[in-house]
């Protein structure tokens, strides 16, 4: 069944180059439905030359909330007409609320992340020693999300180590103790680290053989995560598991992070459970 469309229906979307492979409409579809709220949410194909245009559509259109991906996060940012500090302290939009034409950005990726991995595999965070495999704009909102719950230290690894080190210096003193590395260095910061963060596309579908590093190089025991959600167990954590840790994929991220939007566009709790539960069913996977 779809959503009511009728000339009150609000309107609500997802941007981003590409953006055909996302579940974002799925998701937020059914929480509409769930919520009894007349909205429509929908995937824009949006490139980096039309993102002025694109904002400008927002303003015209009645638009009421926009969630950014890839690669628009940063360039939107100039865009806006405010951006909450979440979003400022990260360097990233991910969620965009207008309010009569006043457009609003936030960041929901990081706390998004922060609450599933505390829910489904350790409740408390303060102390863990954390290793970043990547360092693109997920890990800004993760960082700051972990900063804040009291981790004792962050190693960013990236083969790019200068970008890894601009990270580390943008969160010095966030984080008692936080630095970058390089490749070379991932097989030690494995073995010293108690939870292992994957937030690259490699093990992504349809490249799903793809691993960010070497499994044996983790230690027993230990958190495996991975921001990917599509396969929702990549190999990266197949592996892991074999090798005697613990492991968190990325599909609460997903749907966490659209919950923390729905509520900042519709100040209604999200059905996080019937969220999951769509995403599950267009991921062909069982409940």
């Amino acid at each position: 069944m779809g959503n009511k469309v009728d000339s009150h229906t609000v309107l609500y979307g997802v941007i981003g180059d590409p953006v055909r492979h996302s579940k974002s409409p799925v998701m937020m579809n059914r929480a509409f439905r769930e919520c009894g709220i007349n909205g429509i949410y929908a995937a824009w194909h949006i490139t980096g030359d039309r993102l002025g245009d694109f904002v400008a559509g927002v303003r015209a259109m009645g638009i009421r909330g926009v969630n950014v991906t890839i690669p628009h996060k940063l360039e939107i940012m100039p865009l806006l007409d405010e951006i909450h500090e979440s979003a400022r302290a990260i360097g990233a939009v991910n969620t965009i609320v207008n309010d009569g034409g006043r457009l609003t950005g936030y960041n929901t990726d990081g706390i998004g992340y922060v609450r599933s991995l505390k829910e489904e595999i350790r409740s408390d965070l303060a102390g863990a020693r954390v290793l970043i495999v990547g360092a693109g704009g997920a890990t800004r909102g993760i960082l700051y999300a972990l900063a804040r719950e009291g981790v004792t230290s962050v190693t960013i690894s990236n083969r790019t180590v200068a970008r890894a080190r601009e990270l580390a210096d943008a969160f010095r003193g966030h984080v008692p103790s936080i630095r970058a590395i390089g490749q070379d260095e991932l097989r030690d910061a494995c073995a010293e680290s108690d939870i292992v963060i994957n937030t690259t596309s490699l093990g992504m579908y349809p490249n799903v053989e793809s691993t960010p590093l070497d499994s044996a190089w983790l230690r027993p025991g230990s958190i495996a995560s991975d921001l990917i959600y599509n396969p929702l167990t990549t190999r990266f954590l197949e592996e892991a598991k074999e090798r005697g840790c613990l492991i968190h994929g990325g599909l609460g991220m997903f749907i966490y992070q659209g919950a923390y939007a729905f509520e900042y566009w519709t100040g209604q709790a999200a059905p996080a459970a019937a969220m999951r539960e769509v995403v599950l069913e267009a991921l062909q996977t069982k409940v």
